[in-house]
């Protein structure tokens, strides 16, 4: 493949729906690609950032002005459980790319350079614009869509051509992300005498999916409207967690009626993230589409203890905390910046859903205790 130092001089053109428009230069892949424009926070772990599923038909904005320098990681390296070993995923998972610089790679373990990976996975970029103005715009009127196009420097297509081409495209939260990013079938990752831990699958990280693998549980990865089944090869499913993934989680009614199904509902569960507004919805509560979101890696989450912990974050929705009553379920933590529910639990001990990533990858994993707790009960509840 040549080299992004060889190819033309590429610009880049990023247009909101409300009619903001930003020129600088482009990188990555030559095409144009709609998608809801967020920001992150986050200082480190792009690599892990741009392959998180839950940022599926996203234009992610990275706030940090300095990205690519430490280059990209081995995609194909897995770790001993079979899952990537320094990504989230098998792929990019964003629309598109924001930056303020790009730089030089500069690491040992770095294998190609941010532009080229994203050239090789279809996936546009742009540099060089001011992403502070963009950042306050977004947090001013809220995320909203736009349209990321990338081509000849000497060619930018008018506001016209663009608004047009946006108009033609669907929102956000009428495209069907989930069975984009979800297992194709299920997936058995076993460990000698551990519980069996179901997971349903709406875009799981691999980190989940590790945090529990060295913990000891094996773990079933189930598509997200698959059957929770009682045993599997054998083994009696003893646990569910509900992952992270992209979307209004109001759509996925196919995956609430299975988290309502008596015999689901009986497991020990934990959700994170999207699978914390899941379970909330499949208890008869309700959620709605934050003005900005939260993402980033430096998210403050205060438990109803006392303890308070620093905890990375990538959600656009939240819980409605009145919708509770009679649910079954109590607030557990919130967010002392803008008062939004971070977690549940129930009055049994046998429920626990936090908004945050317990995982981090990337971000402080102060929150993992949350793993621990969920599979102390389950192995308590088992024979």
């Amino acid at each position: 493949m040549a080299s992004d130092r060889a190819r033309p001089a590429l610009g880049g053109t990023l247009f909101l729906e409300d009619g903001t428009r930003f020129d600088g230069a482009g990188f990555g892949a030559e095409t144009s690609h709609v998608g809801e424009v967020v920001f992150t926070t986050g200082m480190v772990g792009y690599p892990e950032s741009l392959t998180d599923p839950s940022y599926r038909g996203q234009i992610l904005t990275f706030t940090y002005p300095l990205l690519g320098n430490y280059g990209v990681p081995s995609r194909k390296a897995r770790d001993a459980f079979g899952l990537p070993a320094f990504v989230e995923s098998d792929g990019i998972q964003v629309r598109g790319v924001v930056v303020r610089g790009l730089t030089e790679p500069h690491h040992w373990a770095s294998e190609t350079r941010l532009e080229s990976w994203m050239t090789d996975e279809g996936v546009p970029g742009i540099a060089g614009i001011d992403t502070r103005r963009l950042t306050e715009h977004l947090r001013s009127f809220g995320v909203v869509r736009g349209i990321l196009d990338v081509g000849p420097s000497e060619v930018r297509p008018s506001d016209e051509e663009l608004r047009a081409r946006l108009g033609r495209a669907p929102g956000y939260a009428e495209e069907a992300l989930v069975p984009e990013v979800s297992v194709a079938k299920p997936t058995l990752y076993s460990v000698n005498g551990g519980p069996l831990v179901a997971v349903l699958d709406c875009g799981v990280k691999a980190s989940i999916l590790r945090a529990l693998l060295v913990r000891g549980a094996s773990v079933l990865r189930l598509p997200a409207t698959h059957e929770v089944p009682d045993r599997f090869e054998g083994r009696r499913v003893r646990g569910l967690v509900v992952g992270n993934g992209p979307g209004d989680p109001s759509t996925l009614t196919a995956t609430i009626a299975e988290l309502r199904r008596p015999t689901t509902r009986s497991l020990p569960t934990l959700g994170i993230c999207l699978g914390h507004q899941l379970l909330a919805l499949s208890r008869g509560g309700s959620t709605y589409k934050l003005k900005f979101g939260h993402r980033g890696q430096n998210k403050t989450v205060c438990f109803d203890d006392g303890r308070a912990i620093i905890a990375s974050e990538n959600h656009g929705y939240a819980v409605e905390p009145r919708s509770l009553k009679g649910s079954g379920l109590r607030p557990w933590a919130v967010n002392p910046d803008d008062g939004t529910l971070e977690g549940l639990r129930d009055a049994r001990g046998r429920l626990w859903a936090l908004q945050g990533h317990p995982e981090g990858h990337p971000g402080p994993q102060e929150a993992g205790f949350v793993f621990d707790r969920f599979l102390e009960r389950v192995r308590k509840e088992a024979p």
